[in-house]
């Protein structure tokens, strides 16, 4: 990193799970980084300051906010689907006038959307240029969070990450795995045929880093492993189990996901997409974790 490239950046969410990966690598690359978040502090503000106050001096703003959808300790009602709703799409609408308002505008604005975009299926491909968006709570979802973000006319380049599910220590998906598992009481989900679109965190980081940095970068880029279209649930709940040497015998029944996240939660887990980071390859990123067993391997050492 050349010192005159080095950048002030300002991340709504960052202190979440991916937030934590993204400043850890953005700090070791010479960048200042600086959070919106619920509570105020060292070098952060809150979300009523930006609004009051409009965008501290940055070069480049990150928004990864977003209610955990998966949480289990939130039954899936009204109430929850209004904070999954606003606490993507509000906090987007909030960066994005900050940026519109700014007397100084970023040069780079990066919104981590997801997956659920593109329609489930057992065979399609999607990549970048693929529809999606309107089928059904989630893909409207990411329609209405993207488009939150658009600025017409604004300076600063716009790029959106729709990322697979995120595998990493000390949080995200696994973390709700790992003891059943290590308890020999892991399996597939449902049939376990479903695809399983995946990425490692550090390569989240690593692309949204990486968009910051490429100047001439914009649009949409896949967050998933380049092999994420080859795996299938059941391929996951096996190479999981590899990797921390159990069996992964005992398959999850729909009916009990269902009983546990409700039935529109439940198709995120019994149902996916195989996509194909077809952008993000093309623009010279490299992956560190482009195979499973590699990524579970570092994650459960």
């Amino acid at each position: 990193m050349r010192p005159d490239a080095a950048m002030r950046v300002l991340v709504g969410g960052g202190t979440g799970f991916v937030g934590r990966a993204l400043t850890q690598l953005l700090r070791s690359r010479g960048h200042e980084v600086s959070h919106v978040s619920r509570q105020g502090g060292k070098d952060r503000i809150t979300w009523e300051e930006l609004s009051r106050s409009g965008l501290p001096p940055c070069d480049a703003v990150v928004n990864l906010a977003g209610e955990n959808v998966l949480n289990p300790f939130r039954r899936w009602s009204d109430a929850f689907c209004r904070d999954v709703i606003s606490s993507r799409v509000e906090t987007t609408k909030a960066l994005a006038k900050a940026i519109a308002d700014a007397e100084q505008p970023p040069r780079a604005w990066v919104l981590v959307t997801g997956v659920g975009y593109y329609c489930p299926s057992p065979t399609d491909e999607y990549t970048e240029d693929s529809p999606g968006g309107d089928f059904d709570f989630f893909s409207r979802l990411v329609s209405s969070w993207e488009a939150a973000a658009l600025i017409p006319g604004s300076p600063a380049r716009g790029v959106v990450v729709r990322s697979g599910v995120v595998l990493g220590r000390g949080g995200g998906a696994i973390s709700q795995m790992l003891w059943p598992f290590r308890l020999g009481l892991g399996g597939p989900l449902g049939s376990g045929l479903q695809p399983f679109p995946w990425i490692h965190i550090r390569d989240l980081a690593g692309i949204v880093c990486h968009a910051l940095e490429s100047e001439s970068l914009q649009g949409v880029l896949n967050g998933v492993s380049p092999s994420s279209p080859a795996t299938s649930n059941g391929t996951f709940a096996q190479e999981l189990a590899a990797a921390l040497g159990r069996p992964a015998l005992l398959p999850v029944p729909a009916w009990a996901l269902r009983a546990v996240f409700g039935a529109e939660r439940a198709v995120m887990l019994l149902e996916g997409q195989r996509v194909v980071p077809k952008r993000t390859l093309e623009s010279g990123y490299h992956f560190i974790f482009p195979d499973l067993p590699g990524a579970l391997k570092d994650i459960v050492a």
